[in-house]
């Protein structure tokens, strides 16, 4: 009876940690494979048709969106765009050169981003500057930043959420060439990295301009200055189902270590029957605790 209830006490623990485990297992792929939310597909949504010349002019733009400009050579174009705590923005460029024919020799683009604080960024990988042939027709760029962090010490650089700036020059030109038309294509996209990113502590507000003055009186933010769905509260984090995930598996790996370590109770015998007795079967239903005290065939 009792070897019984082992091997189903066992079988039990098993079965629980093998579900805790499937399920503990499938929360973090779905997690970790749930594509950003400003995740766009290639081309993405039509955006604005402008861009700024300085900081304060900057044109505002979502995530996903494509923004397009007509511009002269030798300009310096912004564009700004907003990103969330967990997020890693890859921004991109394309720029469309004049004609071959009308241009005196090759051309040197770049693109650099800025945080809300006008830190400029360094991009963990992509083509930050890129050099155009005399006979190129588009130059392409791309910058990945870091993973956006809800807080950090004052004194690092680490990227924030709020606002990041977006600037696209020509840094490497023959001065004939200053002043031709070109046709530039900007898309900033992110992807989320979960709870691999996530901090203990939050901005009090995100770094985008002018945000303190427009919560101190009430109103709201301008448009384009925050994400679509909001900015995130903070204290929600992928983390949470780990850590409940984890308390479970312990306790589950617990309840499953002791029962099969722990020492069976040791099987009490029954003492034997001493006295004559007519009635050899009343002696062996006898319980123990009667047998100890009289004889029962007495």
């Amino acid at each position: 009876m009792r070897t019984t209830r082992r091997n189903t006490l066992r079988r039990g623990g098993v079965g629980a940690l093998l579900a805790a485990v499937t399920l503990l297992t499938s929360a973090g792929a779905a997690v970790a494979d749930d594509p950003s939310p400003s995740a766009s597909a290639d081309g993405g949504a039509a955006g604005p048709t402008e861009a700024g010349t300085t900081f304060r002019t900057a044109t505002a733009i979502q995530q996903g969106q494509k923004a397009t400009a007509e511009a002269s050579t030798g300009d310096y174009l912004y564009w700004a765009f907003p990103a969330d705590a967990g997020q890693r923005p890859t921004v991109r460029a394309k720029v469309s050169l004049p004609e071959s024919a009308t241009r005196h020799g090759a051309s040197t683009w770049q693109i650099d981003v800025y945080d809300g604080l006008r830190r400029r960024q360094a991009c963990m990988y992509g083509h930050q500057t890129r050099k155009a042939a005399p006979d190129a027709g588009t130059v392409e760029l791309s910058c990945v930043l870091r993973t956006v962090r809800a807080w950090s010490e004052p004194w690092a650089s680490d990227p924030l959420p709020g606002s990041y700036y977006v600037r696209l020059t020509v840094v490497g030109l023959a001065e004939e060439d200053l002043g031709l038309p070109v046709h530039v294509e900007t898309q900033a996209d992110s992807a989320d990295q979960g709870g691999a990113a996530d901090v203990d502590g939050a901005l009090a507000e995100p770094m985008v301009p002018g945000a303190s003055a427009v919560s101190a009186k009430g109103g709201s933010a301008p448009a384009g200055t925050e994400p679509e769905d909001g900015w995130s509260s903070g204290w929600w984090t992928s983390r949470w189902l780990w850590t409940v995930g984890g308390g479970v598996l312990a306790a589950l790996a617990g309840v499953f270590g002791y029962g099969l370590t722990r020492t069976p109770l040791p099987r009490q015998r029954r003492p034997p029957c001493t006295a004559p007795c007519a009635d050899v079967r009343r002696c062996e239903r006898t319980p123990v605790r009667s047998a100890r005290r009289t004889s029962p065939c007495s």
